[in-house]
Order: structure tokens, then sequence, then C-alpha cells
């Protein structure tokens, strides 16, 4: 690793820690030439697949647009943003478990659809309206009326007893 103060390619390891989630390392190094000290982080490069729209055009997968996506149905609802970036990591890390070089947009939307589900019912009819195209008021009713047969996620977790207890 280059020193980013005197650019000396001798640098060596001061200490190594694992990030909170567990996702990076965290590294204090010291430069053997100026004794100055800098933090590197590393990280797994993994690559995510490439996005078939449907008109069969192909793009990188881009966070920033399924965050955006995603924040834009969100607005203005109680929803904290540990949450949200939880489930965009959750997202990531199905479409990389399919081990698939290409995945359809349809695909990351129901994905979507389903973090959405258990973050906000509000933010899952906005998204559902856009997502699904509706046309009438009918298609408002009949996805509102699927979430109302749907137990909430609060209530489930109150039935079903936790690994603490």
């Amino acid at each position: 690793m280059r020193c980013p103060f005197c650019g000396a390619q001798d640098t060596r390891v001061i200490d190594s820690r694992l990030s909170q989630e567990g996702d990076q390392v965290r590294r204090r190094r010291e430069c053997s030439e100026c004794r100055e000290r800098f933090t590197t982080y590393e990280v797994a490069e993994l690559s995510l697949p490439r996005v078939v729209k449907s008109n069969g055009n192909r793009e990188p997968f881009r966070e920033d647009k399924l965050r955006a996506g995603m924040l834009r149905a969100l607005e203005k609802r109680p929803v904290g943003s540990e949450r949200i970036e939880a489930a965009i990591a959750r997202i990531k890390k199905r479409l990389l478990a399919r081990g698939e070089r290409e995945v359809p947009t349809r695909l990351i939307g129901e994905n979507v659809m389903q973090e959405l589900g258990s973050l906000d019912h509000v933010a899952y009819v906005r998204f559902a309206s856009v997502y699904r195209s509706f046309q009438d008021v009918n298609a408002f009713r009949e996805v509102i009326d699927d979430l109302e047969r749907q137990p909430d996620a609060e209530e489930v977790q109150k039935i079903e007893p936790s690994a603490d207890s």
C-alpha cells in the first residue's frame, strides 16, 4: 500500500479489525519512511449481475438507482435509514446468491416490493402503483385488500416467540 502522504511504497499494518457488520476489514497502517499513520478499508469486490431491462437493453446494476426508487416510495414515511440500508443489502445479497450474470428488472422490482411490504405498507402501495402501472382505483383497492389480509410484522412477532425467550 502506497503512503498517501509521501508516496513511499513501504507501509506496515499496525492493527486490523473487522467492521461492526463484518463485511469489511479496517487496517491502521504506518509509513516506514515518514512515520505518518492512516486507515484503509478492505472490502470484497463482488460483481453484481447486469440488469436486463424490459426493452432488452442491458446495463450495469446501480445501487444508487435502487436506493432512489426505494427512497421515493418511502418519502415522508417513518422508516429509519438503517432499516432502508439493511433492505438494500438484502436485495443485493439475493441477487448475488442467484449466481447469474444477468437479471431482469422484474426480479429486482419484485425484491423491492417484498422489502417495502415489510418496511411500510404505504410505501409498498406507492411503489406498486408505479411498478405495476395501475390504471384505475380498482388496482389500488386489490393491493390494499391483499395487504389487509396479511398479518402485520409486529403481530407475527407477538405470536411467534423470539429466539431470546
